[in-house]
């Protein structure tokens, strides 16, 4: 596939980081340092200009490209970009990358001519909702409605882990509707077997029901409780959108912010929501408000060192859980080892929802696990498939894993008698290096 790929920020390194293998793209920028970047470490054609310039969409090669992403930080020069690019190139699909729920907003009800559109704030929102439901993950996504879930859990040394860990698969007490789907293991991925044993460093990788994902998470960390009360520091989009969905789920929601207009913008959209004009960092003020019997804090404002100092101050005042939004790639690291329990990039996870789109057409979902080391992809399979109308206990593994089945609209974890079929769409989990062979083969 021909990909036009017009920003070169962190969300477009993160898209060419998962595109460059399997298709061809050019990459446009204003900034002569970031393609330079790109080109020295990938094998990509890179044009120095504005995206939102006929002249410079064609110089690109729109004409001949199957796919255009606008993924800038800029909404209205993506948006300009997509408008472009319908009127000189009609044909080609365009996905635009917005930080403004308006114009998603604007998009659901038909009044923007692009094929898809992607809100940072809302992917990021629901990232951390997704957590905040099942604590004990370190990532967690949803596919087929919410049917399947996703999800990875630190293998750590707790009471009450022996019926899982350190027991051959086959004996152990794994949850019901739920498959082992990957085991990382000293920078190692293992597809397991039934003699394979869960040993404590590991990372596994779980397939299975909402249901099935919460008792992995009771299994694997016993003593963590529902997080109800949540505290959000920063009420800008990415907070406002982040309190938005935890209300949806009827978590108990207090906001800081420091800006007493933004506040007062959050306090008139969340009635019920108690939001303090305040920076977060005064001690006194923790211990005033009782911060500090929140059971998580959410940290989104938008300097990550703030995020980082906030974070390990309101866990020394007793917060017990601590999710923090960062803007820079590398300080997920920096977070999670300093003991903040989840770093989220927005960048990330927007890349992930755009990426999909230049999979095989088959392909309805795709996330990404490990800095896009892994990969689970829904993707319907061919009647010509090789698997078809083959047991689960004879189908080879060949480095990917099939942890669940959607057959008419309903979720199916399979067992070894199960037989696939033409037409089903299946949950699979493989490497990022493989994910077209598997495509390929299903």
């Amino acid at each position: 596939m021909r990909i036009l790929l017009v920003g070169a920020g962190q969300v477009g390194v993160t898209i060419v980081d998962a595109l460059h293998d399997e298709h061809e793209l050019t990459v446009v920028d204003v900034d002569t340092g970031r393609l330079s970047a790109l080109s020295n470490r990938y094998d990509v054609a890179t044009v120095l200009g504005n995206g939102a310039s006929r002249r410079i969409l064609q110089e690109a090669g729109l004409l001949e490209s199957d796919l255009l992403i606008a993924c800038t930080s800029r909404d209205e020069i993506n948006l300009i970009t997509a408008i472009f690019s319908r009127n000189l190139a009609p044909d080609t699909r365009t996905i635009v990358r917005t930080t403004n729920e308006e114009y998603l907003e604007v998009w659901r009800e038909r009044q923007l001519d692009v094929d898809f559109m992607v809100s940072s704030e809302l992917e990021t929102a629901n990232a951390v909702a997704r957590i905040v439901g099942l604590p004990a993950a370190r990532q967690t996504d949803v596919f087929a409605d919410g049917q399947v879930q996703i999800v990875e859990f630190d293998v750590e040394a707790q009471r009450g882990t022996d019926e899982i860990v350190g027991v051959e698969l086959r004996e152990a007490r794994v949850p019901l509707e739920s498959k082992v789907a990957g085991i990382i293991r000293s920078d190692r991925m293992i597809i397991p077997r039934g003699d394979q044993m869960l040993q404590v460093g590991d990372r596994v990788v779980v397939i299975g029901s909402p249901q099935a994902a919460r008792e992995w998470g009771e299994l694997l960390s016993p003593a963590t409780r529902r997080l109800d009360d949540v505290v959000i520091f920063g009420a800008g989009r990415t907070g406002v959108a982040i309190t938005r969905a935890l209300i949806d789920q009827e978590v108990r929601v207090r906001m800081i912010e420091p800006d007493r207009e933004r506040a007062q913008v959050a306090a008139n959209e969340f009635p019920t929501v108690r939001v303090y004009n305040a920076t977060g960092f005064d001690p006194e003020f923790l211990d005033r408000e009782r911060i500090g019997q929140s059971r998580a804090g959410v940290f989104c404002m938008r300097n990550d060192p703030k995020n980082h100092y906030a974070a390990t101050l309101a866990k020394l005042h007793g917060v017990e859980f601590t999710i923090a939004v960062v803007h820079d790639a590398v300080s997920i690291d920096v977070f999670e080892r300093a003991g903040i329990d989840v770093a989220i990039n927005p960048r990330q996870v927007t890349a992930e929802e755009i990426v999909r789109f230049a999979h095989d057409p088959r392909t309805r979902q795709v996330a990404m696990l490990e800095g896009d080391r892994f990969e689970i992809l829904d993707i319907t399979v061919r009647p010509e498939s090789e698997y078809v109308n083959q047991p689960f206990r004879t189908m080879p593994i060949r480095g990917a894993l099939i942890g669940a089945i959607v057959r008419d609209e309903r979720a199916i974890f399979p067992r070894g008698d199960d037989v696939l079929l033409p037409g089903d769409r299946v949950i699979v989990f493989t490497e990022s290096s493989s994910a077209t062979r598997v495509e390929r083969a299903l």
